[in-house]
């Protein structure tokens, strides 16, 4: 097992932000050239009905790459004329729409511009809402997604010094029901193992067997628009489909892929969660963020046995610092103005 080195700065009190503060700029290692730095940062949940303060301190930690999560706006409606309107409210804020000329920006769906809250394969307007997501995020007409069904792909971003593969999963165009909870204080319950399901459906787990047989990247970072590790809650997570769960614990064993990386979004909170997967010669980290516009200031924490960090439930993005030279990835939740919530530092 290869050593661990873990660094945390914690926000102790949110009511001393004046004078605690720690500026995600200020935190920044200068023990590397940049040719060797790579920033990428991911972002979901987000209400184009609603204020949205945090694109001026994204701008100014300069990612090279920015990922919507999933929730990228909240339509929620089979009126696509209306889900068009809801895209072009995001576009007209002046903070992202001048963000996005000068950014790489990909990402994946989750329910709510999807179309229907916690919609999966059943919902009639998936084909509809698809088109006008890939418009959003100005995928050219010949993009293989424009004739294939859901919105997964993968990319590869590099630069002299070192490369990140990510692979985008669409958790919604093929998921199968889910299972009603008789639990006051839960939504879904899990599936047990006999009655099957899926997330992903045939196709796009064969598609991702293949993706995690690459070898040429330096990391690998898979975006999950619901949580992967975090079992312990009653909404949307992997758990709800175990044998899911088994099936991507084993590919991601088999993979040739390195140093994998899960980001989630979904929760309107943001955590860090890690776990030793037998197989595997490094932690696996899924690196959740929510959101952008609101959160669940005033709920109550879940338990989570992978939880490695707070539970932020002030809006956030995180941001991933590579650093091919040293072959670490500092993990970031940070705030409005640049306020670093938690700060973690992975060696691969």
């Amino acid at each position: 097992m290869k050593h661990l080195i873990y660094f945390f700065i914690v926000l102790l009190s949110f009511s001393c932000q004046n004078t605690t503060e720690m500026n995600l700029m200020e935190k920044q290692s200068d023990t590397s050239d940049d040719s060797s730095r790579y920033i990428l940062v991911v972002a979901s949940c987000n209400d184009q009905n609603r204020k949205q303060p945090l694109w001026k301190s994204i701008i100014e930690n300069h990612p090279s790459l920015f990922i919507w999560g999933g929730d990228n706006i909240y339509a929620d409606t089979d009126d696509m004329s209306k889900m068009k309107n809801d895209y072009d409210k995001l576009w007209a804020n002046p903070d992202y729409a001048s963000f996005a000329e000068k950014t790489t920006i990909i990402g994946t769906w989750d329910d709510h511009d999807y179309g229907i809250n916690d919609g999966g394969v059943e919902w009639e307007k998936k084909e509809e809402a698809k088109d006008l997501f890939l418009d959003f995020l100005k995928v050219p007409e010949d993009d293989i997604r424009r004739n294939r069904e859901g919105v997964y792909t993968s990319e590869t971003y590099k630069n002299e010094k070192g490369s990140i593969k990510v692979i985008l999963l669409d958790t919604r165009s093929f998921r199968d029901s889910l299972k009603p909870s008789s639990n006051p204080d839960w939504i879904y319950d899990v599936w047990d193992a006999a009655h099957g399901g899926t997330i992903l459906g045939t196709e796009q787990w064969r598609w991702l067997e293949e993706e995690l047989k690459d070898d040429t990247a330096t990391f690998t970072v898979i975006v999950t628009s619901i949580q992967f590790l975090s079992y312990q809650h009653g909404w949307e997570k992997w758990a709800n489909f175990p044998n899911d769960v088994v099936k991507m614990k084993q590919l991601l064993k088999d993979a040739k892929a390195r140093n994998i990386i899960i980001i989630s979004g979904d929760r309107h909170m943001a955590e860090i969660s890690l776990a030793e997967i037998d197989g595997m010669d490094y932690p696996l980290i899924d690196f959740s963020t929510s959101g952008l516009t609101h959160t669940y200031i005033d709920s109550s924490t879940e338990a989570n046995a992978y939880r490695i960090s707070n539970v932020i439930k002030r809006l956030n993005f995180e941001l991933l610092r590579f650093d091919f030279e040293h072959m670490e990835v500092i993990f970031e939740i940070g705030g409005e103005n640049n306020f670093l919530y938690e700060q973690f530092v992975q060696q691969y």
